[in-house]
């Protein structure tokens, strides 16, 4: 097999924005068929992105058996019973962040997944920022020392009304959480990669702003087995918006204003540098293009079913405060 022939389940923002295109896009990749919610907007999708069939429903795309794999882009509440439907039917999966609603959901999708011998990958793109590496790289150099602490400030000004297509978000029974679980897990994933396992975490969870039923603000604290401390601080409630990251060592530090553009300042005594590591233009195309060599080589995602249950475990340790 040259090329993995995939399914597309769900087709809001972030599949219109970036998945679709990736699998459009990506050599190794066949985009043959999507399911959307809207069936009326089904076709005009599929023929913007290439795709060759689209289907009134999932389970009519699972059946389908020119499909290897699919991406599950539904929201949150869906990404169990659909990641398992997909296993069933002998489907590889990756599947949107988080990974599901609550870690017991995380086992039964890999369970299911093991059971029918398929791949199961979680959408955490910032795995493969050049910025990340790059950071690794200079903690493991000891140019800045040992790394004590870091601090992460995600803030994202959201406000649906109950008439938006994105209601859902601050609806628990679907979204499971406000912006600590939406776009808080994708930090978490990244204090793991720079720092490994998590020893502790514990949350403040508040809602500041909006009387909604999940949190418009959060601010979570964490202890790592290296030692070190971190703090990431996440709200859906300030105007100003915020992607930053900065990392204390004994000899120096690390400085980014905006991770999703990869510019990294370097301190220590004598000197301060700054360098440039962008990410891919499409952030998603690179993590496809892994989970689809990892199915062609029959090898393990770069960002595997482990690390999105992780994330969720440790999510519900934050809400527990």
């Amino acid at each position: 097999m040259d090329k993995l022939r995939w399914g597309l389940i769900g087709c809001g923002d972030i599949a219109r924005k970036r998945v679709a295109p990736a699998l459009r896009n990506l050599p190794n990749c066949d985009f043959t068929a999507v399911n959307r919610a809207q069936f009326d907007l089904a076709e005009s999708f599929a023929g913007e992105f290439g795709a060759r069939k689209w289907c009134k429903t999932s389970q009519e795309l699972l059946k389908d058996k020119r499909i290897d794999a699919v991406y599950v882009a539904t929201p949150v509440y869906l990404h169990c019973e659909h990641t398992i439907a997909a296993a069933k039917s002998g489907k590889h999966v990756l599947c949107e962040k988080p990974m599901a609603m609550k870690p017991a959901e995380c086992d039964k999708m890999i369970a299911a997944c093991q059971a029918n011998n398929v791949k199961l990958g979680v959408a955490y793109y910032r795995h493969f920022y050049p910025v990340i590496d790059r950071i690794k790289q200079i903690i493991a150099s000891g140019e800045i020392g040992q790394a004590v602490f870091a601090q992460i400030n995600a803030f994202e000004y959201f406000n649906p009304q109950p008439s938006d297509r994105r209601y859902w978000f601050v609806k628990r029974d679907k979204a499971g959480g406000g912006p600590m679980f939406d776009f808080g897990c994708h930090r978490i994933e990244v204090l793991l990669n720079i720092f490994g396992p998590v020893k502790y975490a514990k949350g403040f969870v508040s809602n500041v702003v909006f009387d909604r039923e999940v949190e418009d603000t959060c601010t979570a604290f964490f202890n790592f087995d290296s030692g070190a401390h971190a703090v990431l601080n996440v709200t859906h409630a300030v105007y100003e918006s915020a992607d930053t990251l900065d990392i204390f060592g004994t000899e120096g530090s690390i400085h980014i204003p905006v991770l999703n553009n990869g510019v990294i300042t370097i301190k220590t005594q004598n000197a301060e540098r700054t360098e440039k590591h962008p990410p891919s233009p499409n952030v998603h195309q690179p993590l496809i293009d892994d989970f689809t060599w990892a199915v062609l080589d029959d090898r393990e995602p770069a960002v595997g079913a482990e690390i999105g249950r992780e994330v969720n475990r440790i999510e519900e340790q934050i809400y527990k405060g």
